[in-house]
């Protein structure tokens, strides 16, 4: 029986931020997908970081699955051409069908939406909903505020010190690379 290719899920901004270094890392890494023959897995937008990994994914000859809710369609310039294109009613729908369409999910670079997807499946995950693979792509330090404060609620203990287990924190593309293709391995898969 043929196993079919991982889906990895990527949160990423709507805006390629101030450090260029980000938008080399979400190009890089779209690439590095379709490459590795997985299929991407995000927010449907033509903008920013998301527009970036897809476009990159795109040019490789990757397969791209996008979802985006109705109201951000203009917003974050929905792209049409990806192999599977998605609208959905509201925010908390695309992020269901993103999750539900994924093996892994990678956190890049982003705002408050970015949080909010992080937080979600970790939470999930910290809860026994999934335990599907979950990482920071932390270019130039990005996420190292976001660990600080996470270790900070385990330290005023509003969380298990278990919760930084349910993440893994990388600082480039060749490493996410390596992270998912262990994470993603069939042996480790059918443990869990």
């Amino acid at each position: 029986m043929t196993q079919k290719p991982p889906s990895i899920c990527v949160f990423c901004g709507s805006r390629d931020g101030r450090d260029p270094a980000h938008a080399a890392a979400a190009e890089t890494f779209g690439r590095a997908l379709a490459e590795a023959g997985w299929r991407l897995v995000y927010g449907a937008g033509d903008v920013g970081l998301m527009g970036r990994v897809a476009r990159s994914a795109q040019i490789a000859g990757g397969q791209t699955f996008g979802v985006i809710p109705v109201h951000l369609f203009d917003r974050e310039v929905g792209k049409r051409d990806l192999t599977t294109f998605i609208v959905t009613e509201n925010m908390h729908e695309r992020k269901k069908v993103m999750f539900m369409n994924s093996d892994a999910i990678v956190v890049l670079p982003g705002g408050a939406g970015s949080l909010d997807e992080f937080f979600e499946v970790l939470t999930w995950r910290q809860l026994g909903l999934h335990a599907k693979p979950i990482f920071l792509l932390s270019t130039d330090g990005f996420w190292t505020p976001l660990t600080r404060l996470i270790d900070h609620f385990i330290a005023e203990g509003f969380a298990e010190p278990s919760l930084r287990d349910y993440y893994g924190v990388v600082s480039d593309v060749p490493d996410l690379m390596e992270a998912l293709r262990a994470a993603l391995s069939p042996r480790r898969l059918s443990a869990e």
